[in-house]
């Protein structure tokens, strides 16, 4: 996600709502991911979907190293293990379904084949490789943590994020937008949610290990007026700016451990580098 020329302050979130208000029923039509609504504030404190998969490389590379030490020359990069795990998996955006075509298609989950998941595809580890294994894994997680203090600087905004989406939840402008989407949801027939995540998580949509939904035709028509009705009281938009405001307003009051943080995040992607390049 880019991340472009955002200073953390109050005023961000204000401004961002006055954009939705001046913008008009336009502004929705957009809105097909949550990335399209922009970057948050505390995105640039944060852990991202290149710096896990950059770590999984360097892992990889680590890992086979100290197996080939252990006496297992030739170990994978992407080894299975010797028994197939169960995998549970949650999938969606931060705001629920977006996205009226995959609304109408796919309901509350998605195309198993343009999204097989993410197992892995090389060979299965052998009993005598799998017993190294663990001692291998830690050995790769401690040196590409070399030099951050786990206890106070990583991933500290992961950790602030609890409580400001608590925040989040509880302000009165997003009950207020929550409150009449719900209503719009059940005028069209449905269940009365107390918000997208409810209606995201419904029990009826029986999901799957994998986290995939069975896309029951009710299931479908649920979902389509959920998108119908975000987009008309423009309930992703406005979710976004209280988001926006909240984590403003938290990295002002911890502005010392957010910088921290982020400067651990950059030992730890220089480590990754080095792992990479060497």
């Amino acid at each position: 996600m880019a991340r472009r020329g955002w200073r953390p302050g109050v005023v961000a979130g204000v401004a961002v709502l006055a954009g939705i208000c001046a913008s008009g029923p336009e502004h929705a039509e957009v809105v097909r991911t949550a990335s399209d609504l922009g970057p948050l504030p505390a995105d640039r404190y944060d852990y991202t979907p290149q710096d896990y998969q950059r770590s999984q490389q360097a892992s990889a590379l680590l890992i086979r190293q100290c197996m080939a030490d252990r006496g297992h020359p030739g170990f994978p990069l992407d080894p299975r293990y010797p028994h197939d795990p169960l995998v549970a998996t949650a999938v969606g955006t931060d705001y629920g379904v977006l996205d009226p075509d995959i609304a109408r298609r796919w309901g509350y989950g998605w195309d198993p084949v343009a999204h097989p998941g993410s197992r892995p595809n090389g060979r299965r580890m052998t009993d005598a490789e799998f017993a190294d294994w663990p001692a291998c894994n830690a050995e790769a997680n401690k040196r590409l943590m070399r030099g951050i203090d786990l206890k106070q600087d990583w991933l500290y905004a992961g950790r602030r994020a609890v409580e400001v989406d608590k925040a989040v939840k509880r302000d009165p402008r997003l009950r207020k937008a929550w409150d009449a989407w719900s209503r719009c949801v059940a005028d069209q027939g449905f269940a009365h949610y107390s918000d997208p995540v409810a209606a995201y998580t419904d029990s009826a949509w029986q999901r799957a290990s994998d986290g995939n939904t069975r896309h029951t035709q009710r299931e479908r028509a649920t979902a389509v007026a959920d998108v119908t009705c975000k987009r008309r009281h423009h309930t992703a938009e406005l979710w976004h700016s209280v988001r926006a405001q909240k984590q403003a307003a938290d990295i002002a009051l911890h502005h010392d451990r957010y910088i921290a943080s982020l400067r651990a995040l950059r030992i730890y992607r220089a480590n990754i580098s080095v792992v990479l390049t060497g």
